[in-house]
């Protein structure tokens, strides 16, 4: 179904079509207590995709199973999961059903049917025939076994084997209410779910899968519908036994941070595809965002905090009480069995006294927030009653907004908020109200006396508006989940075109991303129906909007970025600017007919860039090079030297020589690609190319995305298995990996070694080489807790990467920005040259081969260096064996003034980048390595055809609502990670790893998904093209237990080779004495630096909360351990370089400020007053952390990082013989 009809669906697809008496419950296991169903041949127990546990294996006789499997022969190829389960469900519950294909991919007329629990005759022993339904009232005969039990269906204990528990274990329950804590010891009931002949409760517990399941019945305008909530056990810290006295009668409370996933069950026979050969009971479990009785009221409303007329509010209610009557002997033993279980897992069973339960009211804040208030003058107790007689204006809208990031989080919670909580809001100045609402904010926990925030010292936040960089802008964010709306404290980000046009309105615009519930990352797509209802609700979002307040949030646009991460822009429009003027100022894009390229085009005005403000710019115009239907010079454009030295001082890029970056990645009006620097160029000349011309703007100014410089080159798992597929030798990265490790552990000690690597495997965002500054500086000569730390956290990044990306890093490679040869004197691709030969001499084999022209900034010797003879070249990712490509590298004079950059020819049959993942030159990066050892037996495989799939024009003028499809499509449709997920796997699995024809295909998928954003044609992978078989090294926990395999090939080899470890900062470390003594500094001094810590110290906390970032070392350092799951770890890494450089600019503005000068005379004391402050806090934490007894853990000790905003002034301090 196409997702812009999403929206108009209605609440599912069909309601369920059975009851919801605890009979009808499916039966779990059946050495259960007498709380558990009675077998029935109804509907199983659902069951999540999640990896089996280690079970130990026991025959048993079939009546005693949870499960049974039997196997059908003599089937028609044709026949499908619906006509099987039609019949076999008279005869029980069926929970499974699997056609098989033989290894060609075709049907062998055989299939398996799972019954859960197993049916209650054995219909498989009759003597006459089985018939299965088939066709227009048909049926045919078939043979019927039963299979051996795969398992035994009990589970060890993780803390005791010896001691085993049933795979599921059940609990009647008689009631469950949802709602929320009012306070620590009582929880407010919502609503109230009662067992009854209509309806029943199971609590579950699945050791197999590790979660805790509730399934409860709700009647909906006169049906019952089944639904269920599941929760991981590793979600789960702690449930409350409520102690009332009565044994018999027990209450269990669960309450947790963030909602779980709901679902609501089909009928099953509504759920089958017509050609899938696979079903299985989750196929009617359809994933939940509401739970109302009113869909019409949901389907027009915009997202907000408060949803219209729930019955459950799955997204905020989320503290559950369930009661149960254990009153015989079989139901007390499974509770205490339940109860061992939950603790073997870490999950504590806490007993708690006078716990109370306070019915459900109408919270009046909302209210109060929401217009103003007319009061008496004789105050009373009620709520209107205590305000002045005069009418009250709502709350700033800066207040009322930061007000509901505190409640969405759960931090503030609407019933605990009284009248005067929001008096005293309303009548104290807006920014100070801000900043004690970011302060609950930045705590991150529950507060349940509002009141007592006023009498606590708020040091200014973000609120106050300290100076941010010019390129930078204050953002409003959300998160959209599919049960609830996070809304999140503004951030310092770098801008974009529009917000920096609209600078005035700057506050009206919010950035909005889609993702799954807080702890689950990002939404996958998916070829089923079973996550509709969320579709439905992104699109209701992206076309009712987000309302806050007075503000009503419309859609604008989104990123090409932030297309890719389910994000877009919102703008809350005014009466003389709405979202389509904005658009239209943006360009003109009506003679764009194609919706994914439309929205591509719109996506360049909000790239994430730095505007040119000090120079004028003039442009010459020149054509491209074409020839075969390829545009050589596809991207590309020039300036002149001295533009790249103006754009350089401007933007302040930090160079180790005098020479500017060679190549710069640019917007300009509707232009886009690079320019790189041409000698021959004039002066504020910029020449573009037609391929670089995309639409007709009314900005056109200069704007850089990024410039070229050196990073380290390093190999990924997609790399390594074409390279291996070539004929590298397994020992060859083996042997790489291994001495890195070794690396790696002698540099926590040897400082010339930790120089060396800092200095080699320079990232992306250039800190390795930060790092080996302060070692110059003799940081970690004296041990200094916070280069120590880096150190720690830069090694432990490392192994993780290597662990989970085989991140070898080669020493003679290097990554690279491309860009073409305007001299046309290297010689390219010719389709009749001789693929060159494994047996043939080297100088024979190089004849043939393209050339590049490489230069490296700072060689060996620190002076230039050309690379010359033959290197890879390949782009990431490279999953067809045709996309690594063995170039020749050579010296050409007329090109030497190109550095840190790959230079491709514009001669040739095709352009050699096109061959390497179908790559272009308009911002691309290039891997070349030039290590011998790398260099594969098999050189240049024929390439694959990146000839884009044929866009379809729409017919007319592209609309908004057309833009909103297209983004829900994508949603649903986007399988890039998928295929290289699968291709992966078929790479290991096959004999012919990426040569294998499944891995040819998935290839070919991978260009298509990778064009899908401007195409608009997705890639659609087919049930053959999924993994039956995975490596362990891939860890899909997720996955069956007989499907993981031990590899024995090199990436399995890599994985086994590497040991995580955990970070561990320094904190009882002595600090730099060097800097401590330094100066005489005066105690106002000490307080401006104290201040501006606090500060310092919440902007960093935001942005830990806002990406789920654990500690400040990772966020200063961009050496990210774990983030939220929203984006890709490749584009996170680039994403916190952006983050990290806005952070630091904007409050070493500030300390400029505050020290009077950014000079070293001047800066030098105050960065020496930073530095003490934050070493006299982590003292003092220390001490207290020893007194205690208590560990010192990033969350308990004070933030370190602070002063090492001026991480050189600090080295130079440290090493001055006198400089006070």
């Amino acid at each position: 179904m196409p997702p812009h009809d999403l929206a108009d669906l209605p609440s599912t697809t069909k309601p369920i079509k059975h009851d919801c008496h605890p009979s009808s419950f499916p039966r779990s296991a059946r050495k259960s207590a007498d709380s558990m169903s009675r077998r029935s041949p109804q509907k199983p127990s659902p069951r999540t995709t999640v990896r089996p546990a280690e079970v130990v294996r026991r025959d048993d006789d079939w009546t005693t199973r949870p499960e049974l499997r039997i196997r059908v022969l003599g089937l028609p190829t044709d026949i499908n999961t619906h006509a099987l389960w039609n019949s076999f469900s008279p005869h029980g519950a069926v929970s499974q059903i699997e056609i098989f294909e033989n290894n060609r991919g075709l049907r062998d007329g055989s299939a398996r049917i799972t019954f859960s629990p197993p049916p209650l005759e054995p219909f498989w022993q009759r003597i006459q025939p089985f018939r299965v339904g088939w066709g227009a009232g048909n049926s045919i005969p078939v043979r019927l076994s039963l299979e051996a039990p795969r398992r035994t269906f009990y589970h060890p204990s993780p803390v005791n084997p010896s001691i085993k528990y049933p795979e599921v274990m059940t609990l009647q329950a008689d009631s469950i209410d949802f709602g929320i804590m009012y306070d620590r010891n009582t929880m407010m009931s919502m609503h109230t779910v009662v067992a009854s002949p209509r309806g029943g409760i199971r609590f579950k517990q699945s050791m197999l899968y590790r979660e805790t399941v509730v399934e409860f019945c709700v009647d909906i305008n006169n049906r019952s519908e089944l639904f269920r909530f599941s929760i991981p056990f590793a979600h789960l810290d702690t449930i409350l036994r409520v102690d009332r006295g009565q044994k018999a009668n027990i209450e269990l409370v669960v309450s947790l941070p963030t909602p779980p996933r709901f679902f609501r069950k089909l009928d099953e026979r509504d759920t089958h595809e017509p050609k899938a050969r696979y079903w299985a009971e989750n196929d009617a479990w359809f994933r939940q965002t509401d739970i109302t009785d009113s869909p019409i009221r949901v389907r027009d409303a915009p997202i907000t905090i408060k949803k219209p007329g729930p019955i459950i509010d799955i997204g905020r209610w989320t503290t559950y009480r369930l009661k149960f009557d254990i009153s015989s002997s079989k139901s007390q033993c499974l509770f205490r069995q339940i109860g061992q279980a939950l603790r073997d897992y870490n999950i504590t069973i806490q007993e708690i006294t006078g716990f109370e339960i306070a019915s459900h009211r109408e919270p009046a804040v909302w209210k109060y927030i929401d217009q103003p208030i007319t009061a008496p003058h004789k105050p009373t107790s009620t709520l209107a009653d205590l305000f002045k007689d005069e009418s009250i204006p709502p709350l700033a809208f800066p207040v009322r907004y930061q007000l509901e990031v505190c409640i969405s989080h759960g931090y503030l919670n609407e019933h605990n908020l009284g009248q005067e909580f929001i008096r005293q809001l309303r009548n104290m100045d807006p920014t100070k109200a801000q900043d004690i609402l970011e302060y609950v904010a930045n705590q991150e926990k529950r507060v349940f006396e509002p009141m007592e925030l006023f009498d606590i010292k708020i040091i200014k936040g973000s609120a106050s508006r300290p100076p941010i960089p010019q390129y930078c802008a204050f953002i409003r964010s959300a998160t959209i989940t599919p049960s609830t709306v996070y809304f999140n404290t503004p951030t310092v980000e770098i801008s974009n075109r529009v917000i920096r046009y609209y600078a005035e309105h700057a506050d009206r615009f919010l950035r909005v991303r889609f993702t799954d519930e807080k702890v689950e990352g990002k939404i996958y797509s998916t070829d089923k129906d079973t996550m509709n209802e969320v579709f439905t609700r992104v699109k209701r979002a992206l076309r009712n909007g987000i309302k806050v307040g007075e503000r009503h949030y419309e859609f604008l646009a989104f990123g090409n970025s932030q297309f890719r991460e389910n994000g877009a822009y919102f703008y809350a429009p005014l009466p003389h600017l709405e979202a389509q003027q904005i658009r239209n100022w943006m360009g003109n894009f009506d003679e764009i007919p194609y919706v994914a390229q439309h929205a591509a085009r719109l996506g360049q005005c909000f790239s994430t860039t730095r505007a040119i403000i000090g120079t004028r710019t003039t442009i010459r115009e020149i054509e491209d090079e074409e020839r075969n239907g390829h545009v050589f010079t596809d991207g590309v454009g020039m300036l002149s030297p001295f533009l790249a030295q103006l754009i350089t001082h401007e933007l302040g890029v930090v160079r180790t020589s005098s020479e500017p970056p060679s190549i710069f990645q640019f917007r300009m009006g509707g232009c886009k690609g690079i320019l790189a620097v041409s000698p021959s160029s004039k002066l504020q000349e910029i020449t573009i190319r037609r391929s670089q011309y995309k639409f007709a703007a009314r900005h056109e100014g200069l704007e850089i995305i990024r410039w070229s410089q050196f990073a380290a080159s390093n190999l990924n798992r997609q790399i390594i298995v074409v390279l291996s597929a070539l004929g590298v030798p397994d020992k060859i990265f083996v042997e790489k990996q291994k001495a890195q490790l070794a690396d790696l552990t002698l540099a926590m000690t040897n400082e010339l070694k930790a120089l060396t690597m800092l200095q080699k495997d320079i990232d992306p965002n250039q800190m390795t080489l930060t790092l080996a500054g302060m070692i110059l500086d003799g940081f970690q000569r004296c041990q200094e807790p916070f280069m120590i730390s880096m150190l720690r956290l830069w090694r432990a990044w490392s192994i993780k990467y290597l662990k989970e990306k085989a991140r070898i890093t080669i020493e003679k490679g290097a990554f690279l920005l491309g860009c073409v040869d305007e001299t046309a004197t290297l010689k390219g691709h010719f389709d009749e040259s001789p693929i060159p030969k494994a047996h043939e001499p080297l100088e024979q084999r190089v004849k043939s081969l393209p050339e590049v022209f490489v230069q490296l900034s700072k060689g060996p010797n620190g002076k230039p260096e050309v690379i010359l003879g033959p290197m890879l070249l390949a782009r990431n990712p490279s999953l067809h064996p045709g996309d690594i490509r063995v170039v020749q590298g050579v010296d050409v004079e007329a090109l030497r003034h190109l550095k840190d950059a790959v230079v491709v020819p514009q001669t040739g049959d095709r352009p050699i980048v096109n061959m390497c993942s179908g790559g272009d030159l308009d911002g691309d990066d290039y891997l070349v390595i030039w290590d011998p050892e790398l260099l594969p037996r098999e050189w240049n495989h024929p390439p694959m055809d990146f000839t884009p799939a044929e866009k379809i024009p729409l017919g007319r003028q592209v609309t908004p609502d057309d833009l909103t499809s297209f983004f829900v499509e994508y949603m649903k449709n986007d399988n890039l990670s998928k295929i290289a997920v699968a291709h992966l796997a078929f790479a290991d699995f096959m004999e012919d790893g990426v040569k294998s024809t499944k891995c040819l295909k998935l290839a070919e998928l991978h260009s298509t998904a990778v064009d899908y954003t401007k195409s608009g044609v997705p890639a659609r992978m087919t049930r053959d093209l999924n993994p039956w078989k995975w490596p362990h090294f891939m860890e899909k926990k997720s996955k069956p237990r007989e499907s993981i395999y031990q590899s024995r090939k090199v990436l399995g080899q890599l994985f086994d080779q590497v040991e995580r470890i955990d970070f561990v900062p320094v904190y009882d470390a002595a600090f730099d004495k060097r800097i401590l003594n330094a100066y005489k500094m005066e105690s106002t001094m000490l307080e401006d630096a104290a201040a501006i810590k606090r500060q310092y110290d919440a902007a960093v906390r935001r942005i830990m909360a806002q990406h789920a970032i654990s500690t400040e070392f990772e966020v200063w350092s961009t050496f990210v351990m774990s983030h939220s799951k929203a984006s890709s770890d490749y584009k996170f890494h680039e994403e916190s370089g952006r983050i990290a450089m806005a952070l630091k600019d904007r409050f070493r503005a500030l300390c400029y400020e505050k020290a009077g000068g950014s000079n070293f005379q001047t800066l030098g004391p105050f960065a020496a007053a930073m530095y003490t402050v934050t070493a006299d806090e982590i003292s003092q934490a220390v001490v207290e952390a020893r007194a205690k007894k208590a560990g010192m853990t990033t969350d308990r000790m004070p933030m370190m990082s602070f002063p090492w905003l001026f991480q050189s002034v600090l080295g130079k301090i440290a090493n001055a013989t006198t400089v006070a």
